[in-house]
């Protein structure tokens, strides 16, 4: 980009809304990550993809064996293998996104220094918060679509609801990419980013990935139902079941606020490192 372009660009925010923030560029972000992607190595795509299919070999059709069809609240039965699958995906968004949003921008926040050189041209902190998110959702979304083009032909999706678990997988990612984001911008040292698997591990276990919560005390089980991941994987199993009804506008709105709230909280603080 020209010293002129920046320049004129820099003339066209004046006056509007959030100018210190936004220059409406954050495109340029996530053509950055694609070239980048193109010269990379696949086996980290072919990774996001493989993972959530050996979870299902292994536990849908290896422990399912012995565990039998699972009840749903509505007294159907359906194999365990189709049970878990809404779990494998929201679970796969999941991990994702977080991977994305946070090993990867910490190395480009303190050791690449990327985003010092980025907000020293017309970008604002949102163009780089939102351009970064955008590729951890194309990413996801890429992964989703992989795997139900796998499991459908399986019979492990009921419904064509099941389509809706491809834009389901994005705001789930969304969500959990906003929050990731939020917080390695508050991240100082290498070694805290080892907290983030201690939440992840917890969220993937205790979710309702495996297990239905009513197996769980009930106070325990209306807690994990409050969590972003079980949020996401009722939301999925919602569509791959066909028992969409309006409690999807719920899980909606949950990761709508989640959302707005990573990428002010993004926004805010590579605004208050950058650019003083």
């Amino acid at each position: 980009m020209s010293f002129l372009t920046a320049v004129a660009i820099a003339d066209k925010r004046k006056g509007k809304f959030a100018e210190k923030y936004y220059a409406g560029r954050s495109r340029v972000v996530l053509q950055r990550s694609w070239i980048t992607f193109k010269s990379s190595t696949y086996l980290v795509v072919l990774s996001g993809f493989m993972e959530p299919l050996l979870n299902l070999a292994v536990f849908g059709f290896g422990v399912g064996q012995f565990v039998g069809d699972i009840t749903l609240a509505d007294g159907r039965s359906i194999s365990y293998a189709s049970f878990i699958v809404p779990g494998l995906l929201a679970t796969s968004a999941m991990m994702g996104a977080v991977m994305d949003s946070t090993w990867n921008v910490y190395f480009k926040m303190h050791e690449s220094r990327l985003y010092q050189a980025m907000l020293s041209t017309s970008l604002g902190p949102m163009d780089v918060a939102l351009g970064e998110i955008a590729w951890a959702l194309l990413r996801g979304a890429l992964y989703s679509t992989s795997f139900m083009i796998v499991v459908t032909p399986l019979g492990l999706v009921h419904s064509w609801w099941g389509l809706l678990t491809i834009p389901a997988g994005v705001i789930i990612g969304f969500g959990f990419a906003s929050l990731g984001m939020a917080a390695t911008s508050y991240i100082k040292g290498f070694q805290q980013l080892n907290l983030i698997n201690i939440v992840l591990m917890p969220l993937t276990l205790f979710s309702g990935s495996f297990f239905p919560l009513s197996v769980l005390p009930d106070w325990l089980a209306l807690i994990i139902r409050w969590t972003p991941l079980s949020q996401g994987i009722e939301m999925m199993r919602m569509c791959t079941l066909g028992t969409i009804d309006s409690g999807i506008f719920i899980h909606v709105a949950y990761f709508a606020i989640f959302i707005a709230g990573g990428l002010y909280l993004t926004t805010r603080r590579l605004n208050a490192l950058f650019m003083k």
